[in-house]
């Protein structure tokens, strides 16, 4: 398996010097719309690794506070979830 890995590395690095050291030059037209899709590519991007950065950074934290032994949620009020109708008020609005 390691070997296959290799060669497919040495295939990819000789044919990426091919193409650069003997590629033509090309004569395109960019259209104005190319740049919009690159600049939603360039966001998308951007996005996709603050995330990834952000959910790193919380698993860092949430690690490091276990090891530390800190709770996070100690001063923090937790209401219930409890619903409560009076039935004598719904009564008297119909």
């Amino acid at each position: 398996m390691r070997k296959i890995a290799e060669v497919l590395g040495v295939l990819f690095v000789v044919s990426t010097l091919s193409m650069l050291m003997f590629g033509a030059n090309a004569s395109a037209y960019l259209d104005p719309s190319v740049m919009t899709y690159l600049i939603q590519a360039i966001a998308g991007v951007g996005i996709a690794v603050a995330a990834a950065v952000g959910i790193g950074i919380r698993r860092a934290k949430k690690k490091l506070n276990n090891k530390l032994g800190i709770d996070e949620n100690k001063n923090k009020e937790v209401e219930s979830d409890e619903i409560t109708v009076n039935i004598d008020d719904t009564e008297d609005k119909q």
